[in-house]
Order: C-alpha cells, then structure tokens, then sequence
C-alpha cells in the first residue's frame, strides 16, 4: 500500500512485473496538494473509461484498470508501452467529503479530484480592532 505523500521512484521508467496470470505494470500517479483538495494525475494510455474502477472507502483510494493490447499476434523488436491490469491504493491522511469526489479521464490522463471536508480546510482568522 502506498501512502499519498509516498517518495517518488527513483526509476524514471513505468515499473513492469511479470505475474502468472500476465503482465501486470504500475502507471505513474502524481498527487498534488491544494487548500480545498487533493488532485491526483494518473498517466493511463490505452485505458477507457469502462475499464476503470475507482473507489474510496476508510480513508483508502483504490484504483484498478486494465490495458488492451494496441496489437495483436505481432512480434514487437522493442516495446515500453504497459499493457494489462494495474491496481493502485493510497491511504489518504486527510478528511475528504466523500459526497463530492469526482474522476474524469481525457486524452490517456485520469485526474480524481478528492475535496477535503470542511473542517481540515484552512481557515484565515481576521483580527478586529479592540
């Protein structure tokens, strides 16, 4: 399990296991911290919509996907392209309104906007004059 402020790699290359059931990889996910939420950029080529599943549940985001081969029956001299099924799970460390998490997936990038509740927001206090 990964947690959300997780070091990065020091591999600059997507990560590539081989498992008995097939070729299993691990897309690169960047999560960015802002005042009202945390944003998470995934790179997912090849990766539709319905062959995605994304859930949070105890503080846990959960992400599980699978890419198609763009070929088959071809004999490939180099190949870098991650093909197969990828789970990812973060363990989020701040309160999120769960009621208003949100995923779109446009040209190969899913961003998951995860909006802290209100209570762990930042909050300027004013100073009145006495």
């Amino acid at each position: 399990m990964e947690t959300a402020m997780a070091k990065k790699s020091s591999s600059d290359s997507t990560q590539v296991e081989r498992t008995r059931n097939g070729v299993t990889y691990t897309p690169r996910i960047d999560i960015v911290e802002k005042d009202d939420e945390l944003t998470l950029y995934g790179d997912l080529p090849g990766v539709t919509r319905d062959s995605l599943d994304i859930q949070f549940e105890n503080r846990e985001l959960t992400i599980h996907g699978k890419v198609r081969p763009r070929q088959r029956d071809e004999r490939y001299l180099y190949a870098e392209y991650g093909v197969g099924d990828f789970y990812r799970a973060f363990t989020i460390g701040q309160e999120i309104d769960t009621a208003k998490i949100s995923a779109e997936l446009s040209d190969g990038v899913l961003v998951v906007h995860l909006p802290k509740a209100d209570a762990v927001k930042p909050r300027r206090i004013e100073v009145k004059a006495g």
